[in-house]
């Protein structure tokens, strides 16, 4: 028989054996040992209670051969004692259900939820065995009006699932999970303390606002820790906020995972914990940690542990030293301290839960070595407890106090008045729409308790979500201050919710060192981050930004490029204007070439006035003396030209440098052109039959020159008007420089300009080339050819240096080409005859520039 029929037969078998059990058995009876409150008090209105009176359950290995054993537990019921009370306040007044008593029972759950599953059947069902006949229903009202409790969220979880079919009234004092907010699943479920819903957002903007982006996690194994650290992960991770790790742990857990736990801590690199457990099993935690000095971390703790007594008596080893958290914020309860230090065992000795919890007591204040027995035979039963140092008698849980207090005046302030009456002469029916009426009563409530303080709900029956900043202050001798330096309210703006004091900065910088707890130190500006492979988001690597690209906010994730006219600085984190750059008369290369400029041109003036002077001296008279002029004239223009070249380029300067040098350097060559022309001709004209020189005189000479010099004004004239240079910015020679440069506009116009100053220096070269050989004792045309041949020179290799030369320096390649042509000309025809001018006046006679033989 395969194993899937042999379970469908046993479980048939098993549903048997229920059937006939409950035929031969036509009552309701409760299964399992009946339910005893620990405390209890007759009423007209019973309230329900479900409270931890003990921290922890001892372990022990079942071996389901018999009926488990109860659970033996460690005692603590402040929380049992303020609802106590808040009801013997209410009958005791005359205002509050006047004439109506209210009663209790107050059950122990331990912490286990199975414990408060059973608690809340007795409390629903009661414990008494009812005979029924089966035809009639087995139903009854329930036995109480509303329950008080669970202090813990798991159990409450449990409780409200189980009474919510039945819109039982549940008001939890410290059940803080966000999970029972759902009025679909626990639709009975009230608190008097704020949903975790809010905690865990708060907890993320505190980390994030010391800057804490690289932390460890570590949640109770239940509802509180596994929902509320799902909450602070989602709202972490909006805030980039990253966790290196997120355990798990339980009081109860196996020292194999928590050795598991503690190494995972050790080999973390953050150093800021957040902590979501409860008080106990942050004592466990704290015993476990002890025993490895992990100290030196930064805790941030939930309200749970943040605020409790017991846990920093238990931090022996300072391993939670500067703590920071949220409490629920600080309360106070006119009597309630009086009322718990009044408590008597004498009074209650029917009680065994008050008779132990005395017994307790006694042996704290006492003797912790006595036994039970002894205890009880020395006991008064009217000691004080004034002076005992204890859990008990602490009461720095006062806000957890007046959750309870306050959430049994809001079930007695719902109680109808005509429902109350009915139930004063004892004939109140309890139905089902009775309790779903009160359910709405309590949660629309609203109303301030004696000691001034609000209390409302909202639609998921949750208080206003208030905390205060907790920090752990450890003074001398062990002490633990809980000192308020900040205060968090969830019904502000987003941007006023965390309320800081002043006094946090100085309590934290001074006593103590901030942690930093980052995965990657923050990128400073000029700098991008670089997301590290297989790692989260805050894992990253601090790349400098790129030449021209900037950031100027820490953590940038991208580099912005700067505009065209700008360029990062050294620290990349701000853009700067480029540097104009141009060839100015303020540089050394400018200055340089202005006065080689103004010395070409004051050379060129004094030869001028050499040969005005001398103007009827055969050697200037020689060879057309008018063109020898002119071209004096056109060569100062040419070193003039060269200075528009110089400075900022402008529109005009622009139109100006190329036009002008074109044509003054046709206007220059035109007339060594027409010199060279003539002493060719002049020599041709000797030849018999010859009448050359008819067609060449000065006549045809001048029209010659202009003809020749308006065909470049033309050029000129078109490549202005179809499209002329034009000032520019270059940002392609240089990354963080602008060369402002004249733009050619048409390129074919500039290349027409030089190819045409090119043709006539060519031609001219031939001529003087052809004219060099004649017989004269001063032949021109062989300094002409001297001088063409540099003026080429020059110009043949200004291209490719023009071409090559980056920014201002292409500009410093023209004008120098300019001016190295321009004395070329001025230096091979004129210094020549200069020096028979002023140094060999003998030799400027007709007769020598006619005869044979050089110069000597």
């Amino acid at each position: 028989m395969s194993e899937t029929n042999t379970s469908l037969l046993t479980a048939t078998m098993l549903l048997l054996v229920v059937l006939l059990s409950q035929a031969e058995e036509p009552v309701c009876r409760q299964r399992g040992d009946p339910e005893s409150p620990q405390l209890f008090k007759d009423g007209d209105i019973i309230l329900g209670g479900t409270f931890s009176f003990h921290s922890r359950w001892k372990d022990r290995q079942e071996t389901y051969m018999h009926k488990p054993l109860p659970l033996e537990c460690t005692r603590d019921f402040q929380f049992a004692q303020s609802m106590l009370f808040a009801i013997e306040e209410i009958n005791n007044s005359t205002d509050l259900l006047p004439g109506v008593s209210l009663g209790y029972k107050i059950y122990d759950t331990c912490g286990s939820i199975a414990r408060s599953v059973r608690v809340a059947l007795a409390l629903t069902n009661g414990n008494e065995i009812v005979s029924a006949p089966s035809e009639e229903p087995c139903t009854k009202p329930a036995q109480v009006q509303a329950i008080m409790g669970e202090t813990s969220s798991s159990p409450t979880t449990a409780i409200a699932t189980v009474i919510g079919p039945f819109h039982i009234p549940m008001i939890s004092h410290f059940a803080t999970c966000a999970c029972l907010s759902d009025k679909s699943k626990y639709p009975s479920f009230l608190r008097t303390i704020p949903s975790d819903y809010y905690q865990s957002r708060a907890l993320a903007q505190l980390v994030k606002h010391f800057g804490w982006t690289w932390v460890g996690a570590i949640r109770a194994n239940n509802d509180y820790g596994n929902n509320g650290m799902a909450t602070f992960i989602e709202i972490a991770q909006q805030l980039d906020i990253c966790l290196e790790y997120s355990v798990s742990f339980f009081r109860t857990d196996p020292s194999d995972k928590i050795q598991k736990m503690i190494e995972i801590i050790k080999a973390s690199t953050s150093r800021v914990i957040v902590a979501f457990l409860s008080h106990m099993d942050m004592d466990v935690l704290i015993h476990e940690l002890s025993h490895h000095n992990l100290t030196g971390y930064q805790w941030v703790g939930s309200e749970s542990w943040i605020f409790d007594s017991q846990t920093a008596a238990t931090d022996k080893y300072h391993i939670l030293d500067g703590a920071i958290g949220l409490s629920i914020p600080k309360a106070h309860v006119s009597g309630l301290k009086a009322f718990m230090m009044n408590v008597k065992p004498l009074n209650l000795s029917n009680n065994k839960m008050f008779t132990e919890f005395w017994e307790t007591l006694f042996s704290c204040k006492f003797n912790q070595s006595k036994s039970s027995a002894e205890i009880q035979r020395d006991c008064t039963g009217q000691e004080d407890l004034t002076g005992v140092q204890n859990s008990f008698t602490d009461m720095s849980l006062m806000p957890i106090f007046n959750n309870v207090y306050k959430g049994v005046y809001a079930v007695d302030l719902q109680l109808d008045p005509i429902t109350v009456s009915s139930m004063a002469i004892k004939i109140l029916t309890l139905t089902l729409s009775n309790i779903e009426k009160d359910i709405v009563h309590i949660q629309n409530i609203h109303f301030k308790t004696k000691d001034g303080e609000e209390v409302y709900f909202n639609e998921n029956g949750d208080p206003a979500a208030k905390y205060e900043i907790i920090n752990w202050q450890p003074r001398e001798k062990g002490i633990v201050d809980f000192v308020s330096v900040g205060l968090y309210d969830a019904s502000l703006s987003a941007d006023k919710q965390l309320v800081k004091a002043t006094y946090i900065f100085l309590t934290l910088f001074l006593l103590m060192q901030v942690p930093v707890s980052v995965c990657s130190e923050k990128c400073p500006p000029g700098t991008r981050k670089v997301l590290q492979k297989g790692k989260p988001v805050c894992c990253y690597d601090c790349i400098r930004c790129a030449e021209g690209e900037i950031s100027n906010i820490t953590d940038s994730v991208t580099c912005t490029r700067c505009p065209p006219e700008f360029w990062s600085n050294n620290r990349r984190d701000a853009c700067i204007k480029k540097e104009a750059v141009f060839l100015s008369f303020e540089e050394i290369m400018g200055a340089l070439l202005t006065i080689a400029s103004l010395f070409g041109t004051c050379m060129t003036a004094l030869v001028a006035y050499i040969f005005f002077r001398n103007r009827k001296t055969p050697i200037v008279r020689a060879n057309n003396s008018e063109l020898s002029f002119l071209l004096l004239f056109s060569l100062t223009l040419c070193f003039l030209c060269s200075l528009t070249f110089i400075g900022r380029p402008s529109e005009w300067s622009c139109m100006l440098r190329h036009t002008a040098f074109g044509i003054t350097f046709v206007l220059c060559i035109s007339c060594v052109l027409g010199k060279t022309m003539v002493v060719l001709m002049a020599f041709r004209a000797t030849l018999p039959g010859s009448n050359v020189m008819k067609w060449f005189g000065p006549a045809q000479q001048r029209l010659s020159v202009l003809g020749v010099t308006l065909i470049q004004i033309i050029i000129c004239i078109l490549w202005l008007i179809i499209s002329p240079p034009f000032p520019s910015m270059n940002f392609k020679e240089f990354k963080d420089k602008i060369i402002l440069e004249c733009a050619l506009g048409s390129a074919v116009g500039f290349w027409a300009v030089l190819g045409y100053i090119g043709l006539l220096a060519v031609l001219c070269f031939i001529c003087a080339f052809l004219a060099r050989k004649l017989p004269d004792n001063f032949n021109e045309a062989k300094f002409i050819t001297f001088s063409m041949l540099i003026f080429c020179a020059v110009w043949i290799t200004f291209i490719p240096a023009y071409v090559s030369s980056p920014g201002k320096f292409s500009v410093a390649v023209e004008i120098f080409a300019i001016l190295a042509s321009s004395f070329g000309l001025l230096i091979c025809i004129f210094i020549p005859k200069c020096y028979i001018i002023l140094l060999r006046p003998e030799k400027n006679t007709k007769k020598n520039m006619m005869g044979k033989g050089a110069i000597k």
